[in-house]
């Protein structure tokens, strides 16, 4: 039957809490015990209980009054109270387990479900009085745990008031304001404790995912810019080397001169990719202008490089020596060229990098999917968290041309992950 499957359903997902709590609990103890070794404090926070309503069960004890006098006899119409016992119990594991999921707790059957409580409530109190007012408090312990936000004060004010007034009615003033007072204490209490448990449990797995997030982008950007830094580094030995060996046959120097190069700019690589890891790289625009005539010069492609408008800020010349590094690195590859203009011009609001090549109009292989920094994709995503754009494609006179424009407010920069930030 429907209901069976659907109690073994709960059953079966209640196991599957607990043994997640049970490994998250495993988990901090083992923190503890290294961090005791270590004379540290552990950094992973205490699980706290599972989130079910096993944890209201024990306040059914409560009513060991009423299940008291059915068995002993003084309770008229025996029956007629152990049905409604019956059913008031069975609906408060109903909502009390139900309070735990947001879904299932706002849910119209929650709502139906507590509204049949407080008739069978009223039912037995009016009918018995005595130890059944007591059920008063419980039903305040399922309204606290089922209804949460702005509904609750006034929820919880007015069932005060009715379970004070039927209690006056049976019992006198006396049973009036104990249960009426136990009634408020319950729900209030019980939904201010419920309310900050699901807030944290919130807290930790937003702070989870922040921190999954963190290393997700760090991982990123490391891939991004080794990839940057490598592609364009071995481009440039690769193209010295075979200057070297067809300069070695016929002008010795010339060669040493390369092979010096290839040394300097190996030396330089490996500080690069130092910096890269520990997050401290900072491009400059000048060092790559001149990194840039020199691999053009050793590919046998004649440079010219133009620079105009004021100085740049420190973050967009970051971002622009990628731009040069990355479309320098595709004429030497790609393009056969045998000349490569690289133009510079600043504006009052915006500045604009051009380099444009009069080779076979040739752009790079297309990128691998999963590394967000390779080649010209990478760095149209660069561009455009900084406010800036990408245009690449091949010239109409010929050739293979590369814009990049970014604006000149270094603010707009701040988010475009030029650099990590410390790792400490």
């Amino acid at each position: 039957m429907k209901w069976v499957r659907g109690v073994r359903c709960r059953i079966g997902a209640l196991q599957a809490e607990r043994l997640q709590w049970k490994a998250e609990h495993e988990r901090f103890k083992a923190a503890q015990r290294a961090a005791g070794k270590r004379g540290a404090t552990p950094h992973v926070d205490h699980p706290g209980p599972p989130p079910t309503g096993f944890a209201l069960l024990p306040w059914l004890l409560m009513g060991m009054g009423s299940f008291s006098n059915l068995l002993q006899g003084r309770t008229p119409n025996p029956l007629i109270g152990g049905l409604g016992l019956m059913a008031f119990n069975s609906l408060y594991i109903y909502v009390t387990f139900r309070s735990f999921d947001r879904e299932k707790r706002q849910a119209a059957s929650t709502r139906v479900a507590l509204l049949l409580m407080g008739l069978v409530t009223t039912g037995l109190a009016l009918g018995y009085g005595g130890n059944w007012l007591m059920f008063f408090p419980l039903l305040g312990l399922a309204v606290g745990a089922a209804l949460r936000g702005p509904w609750l004060g006034r929820t919880g004010l007015l069932l005060t008031v009715y379970a004070a007034c039927v209690s006056a009615v049976r019992g006198g003033w006396g049973d009036a304001a104990n249960i009426g007072y136990a009634t408020f204490l319950s729900s209030m209490v019980t939904a201010a404790i419920l309310g900050l448990s699901e807030a944290v449990r919130e807290l930790r797995a937003a702070r989870e995912e922040l921190a999954r997030r963190a290393v997700e982008k760090e991982r990123m950007r490391f891939s991004r810019d080794l990839h940057d830094l490598l592609g364009h580094t071995l481009s440039v030995i690769v193209v010295k080397s075979e200057a070297a060996r067809r300069l070695a046959p016929r002008d010795m120097d010339a060669a040493l001169g390369q092979i010096a190069d290839i040394e300097s700019v190996g030396r330089q690589a490996l500080t690069e990719i130092r910096e890269a890891v520990t997050g401290y790289r900072e491009g400059s625009l000048a060092t790559e202008l001149t990194r840039a005539r020199s691999a053009l010069s050793a590919a046998s492609v004649e440079p010219v490089v133009r620079q105009s408008g004021t100085p740049l800020a420190p973050q967009t010349e970051a971002l622009l020596g990628w731009v040069v590094r990355e479309a320098v690195t595709n004429v030497v590859r790609h393009s056969d060229a045998s000349r490569c203009e690289i133009t510079v011009d600043g504006a009052a609001e915006r500045v604009r990098l051009t380099v444009t090549d009069n080779g076979t109009g040739r752009a790079a292989g297309r990128p691998r999917e999963g590394i967000g920094g390779t080649g010209l994709k990478g760095l149209t995503e660069r561009l455009a968290a900084a406010g800036g754009s990408l245009t690449a494609g091949p010239s109409p006179r010929g050739g293979f041309t590369v814009i990049a424009e970014l604006p000149v407010d270094a603010s707009e920069l701040a988010e475009a992950g030029l650099t990590a930030p410390s790792a400490g």
